[in-house]
């Protein structure tokens, strides 16, 4: 049966747990010849940076080819089915950034290779997997953390929704009213006050806001900046999905601070990406993948 990756919410917790395991490795031992022979097809639009990059350098790392086109190139009339069908001839897994969750599932349901996940407008599974690796590996009692993600109803804010779930992670999500991404579980709970759970929080995640919340009221009320991260708990971190930008969801000085994660804490993501093929490739073998 094949294996894709298009949600947190398919994988279980010791699969997430094998990835992270993987990853370790292969941080050890960077360049292996692991996929060579194999050939990716990249669904990316121009515009896409950190994720076209580390998909493409981790996959030639490990001595494999890639090929690229554009998403749009899966808008056309003819059949999802036929076009991974055909493409099966020459390529041994997808990488799709597209809008549409839905056209992933739709490839996956009848590819005989792995389809994985490079974002959608209803989530980034690749990029939260990287997040909460680097952040396991920087605090072993990440378990134990409080994760607060401010911003609106968004692919990244339901993700990690979907993560605190599946890893049973105590995350808290603080935006205006109407924002809520489902009724409070015993892993979500939606805050419509910043300041009243700060000083609960240990790991502050933020995405780039959309244009009818760059207000002078919403940024104000929600914009994580110094003074806020001082009421954090002490050795928390800041960590905006980028692009982020300074004056809006976050201030220039808590970019500045020692509180910002900073750009080496996405160092990880290449490794982390590697690893989802390689599982996804290899799953029936992944015993010996993870001891290569």
């Amino acid at each position: 049966m094949t294996l894709h990756f298009l949600d947190i919410e398919d994988w279980k917790p010791e699969q997430i747990q094998d990835i992270f395991g993987l990853t370790d490795r292969l941080c050890q031992n960077r360049e292996q010849p692991l996929l060579l022979g194999k050939t990716f097809i990249l669904f990316f639009p121009e515009s896409s940076l950190r994720t076209r990059v580390s998909f493409e350098k981790g996959i030639r790392d490990l001595r494999g080819e890639c090929i690229c086109m554009p998403p749009e190139a899966l808008n056309k009339r003819e059949q999802l089915a036929d076009v991974i069908a055909y493409m099966a001839n020459w390529a041994d897994a997808a990488v799709v950034r597209h809008s549409d969750l839905h056209k992933l599932r739709e490839l996956s349901r009848c590819a005989s290779i792995p389809v994985i996940n490079a974002m959608t407008s209803e989530n980034h599974p690749c990029e939260i997997m990287s997040d909460l690796y680097a952040i396991s590996r920087r605090r072993p009692d990440y378990k134990d953390l409080v994760y607060t993600f401010v911003g609106s109803a968004g692919n990244i804010s339901r993700t990690w929704m979907s993560m605190a779930k599946m890893m049973n992670l105590n995350f808290h999500h603080v935006c205006s009213e109407g924002n809520a991404l489902g009724p409070e579980t015993a892993n979500y709970k939606f805050h419509i006050s910043l300041d009243g759970i700060l000083p609960d929080s240990d790991i502050l995640l933020t995405d780039s806001l959309p244009e009818e919340y760059r207000t002078a009221e919403y940024i104000g009320k929600y914009q994580l900046n110094l003074q806020r991260m001082r009421m954090t708990k002490p050795g928390a971190m800041l960590n905006p999905c980028p692009p982020f930008f300074r004056g809006e969801e976050v201030s220039a000085d808590a970019i500045d601070s020692d509180y910002f994660v900073g750009y080496e804490f996405k160092k990880c993501l290449l490794y982390v990406q590697q690893a989802i093929m390689l599982y996804c490739l290899y799953h029936s073998e992944r015993a010996v993948v993870m001891e290569k």
